[in-house]
């Protein structure tokens, strides 16, 4: 349970206006009867951890918050929208309730949602911020998840199972996680027509692919190109056809591009031309690197140079440069080329690490230059001078 004079308005205050160090508060003492420091810290830290996060749930008076460690893997707001977004119908299980972000956005797309969380702490707090949101369909219900779907049948079930283990810590394989999905599959497909799952954005596709069954799609989700979440749609009667959705959201719009696991596809090669495309963080994250030269008509810089060139500037899922110069990567042709004192520097395909290349060559970081230090498709080291488009 949660200690309910966190609610008193003048605790909410200070609370919400706090701008001191904690550590000051900590050392001072509660200035409140019935609350002590530490409950007073927890709220002030979680509070602030969220705020671009969950900005809805940071402006909002009255919520109340779990410690830090129960926040690491909340969804953002923005990752929540688009899963509600996959599925819909009229009953849905969130066998991992956890702080109830989730569960809030599936609840405007179903007429009842069951929100199981094991932790009586952090089930209270869902169930008094549910309230304050005035959310009326969503049941709280302290139970294991696990055991709690074995009871009803729902049209969708949801987890995303905790990435720290008793006594292994942090883990990413699937079957090390708590609940352990990859035992269970089998019952919980049982009880629904659709499960979707969210899993760390760490855990590699093969890896997930061989630990599970019936999966229909997965969703490589990424925000300002760093992939947040890997979310896998399993259906009990499905094809053996995988379809792999990768979305970027960017202040500028969506980027996204689909494809089927395992379509046999087929790369070109090319030494750079006018221009340069470099692949989001979601695309990268699916291994589609065939699939976008064959689809997008572009040309790699080599097998393992995940860089794509063009005489023809398109829209590409990521970032697209002016490739100004080509430079040989020799001393010499080096020396004369590097006329600027900073830049953006990055490696695809490179013997030498970003590090190493800044204080070898005197780079400082930042600037309208980009540097791509590459292997081209002849196997020759080479530095690209671009501008962004």
């Amino acid at each position: 349970m949660f200690n309910k004079y966190l609610l008193n308005n003048e605790v909410q205050h200070y609370i919400t206006n706090f701008e001191d160090d904690v550590s000051k508060l900590a050392f001072a003492g509660s200035p409140f009867k019935n609350v002590t420091a530490q409950e007073l810290i927890q709220q002030i830290e979680s509070r602030k951890r969220i705020e671009k996060k969950l900005s809805s749930w940071f402006k909002t008076q009255n919520i109340l918050f779990p410690p830090k460690l129960n926040l690491e893997q909340t969804s953002s707001e923005i990752t929540a929208k688009y899963k509600a977004s996959l599925v819909n119908g009229n009953t849905l299980a969130d066998i991992t309730g956890g702080f109830g972000v989730d569960s809030y956005f599936f609840s405007e797309k179903f007429n009842t949602v069951y929100h199981f969380e094991i932790n009586e702490t952090l089930s209270a707090l869902a169930t008094h911020n549910f309230k304050v949101f005035g959310k009326t369909n969503i049941n709280c219900e302290t139970k294991d998840g696990l055991q709690a779907i074995l009871k009803q049948n729902f049209d969708v079930i949801y987890a995303d199972p905790s990435r720290r283990h008793n006594r292994k810590g942090k883990v990413f394989f699937l079957k090390d996680c708590q609940p352990d999905i990859p035992s269970n599959i089998s019952e919980i497909l049982n009880n629904c027509k659709v499960f979707l799952l969210k899993t760390s954005p760490m855990l590699d596709i093969s890896v997930g692919l061989n630990e599970l069954q019936n999966v229909a799609e997965i969703h490589i989700v990424a925000v300002e190109n760093e992939v947040k979440e890997l979310l896998w749609l399993l259906k009990k009667d499905t094809s053996a056809n995988i379809k792999i959705k990768t979305i970027n959201f960017t202040k500028l719009g969506l980027e996204s591009l689909n494809f089927n696991w395992n379509t046999p596809t087929t790369a070109t090669y090319s030494l750079p031309l006018k221009y340069l495309f470099e692949p989001n963080a979601a695309i990268l994250k699916s291994g589609a690197f065939s699939f976008i030269s064959e689809k997008l008509k572009l040309h790699k810089l080599h097998q393992n140079t995940h860089l794509y060139t063009s005489n023809t500037l398109q829209t590409f899922p990521g970032r697209s440069f002016l490739i100004e110069k080509i430079v040989p990567y020799t001393k010499s042709e080096m020396r004369s080329a590097l006329t600027f004192k900073k830049a953006n520097v990055a490696t695809r395909n490179f013997p030498e690490s970003v590090a190493t290349l800044r204080k070898k060559w005197k780079i400082a970081d930042g600037g309208d230059v980009y540097l791509f230090f590459v292997t081209n498709a002849e196997n020759r080291k080479e530095m690209l001078v671009c501008s962004k488009i």
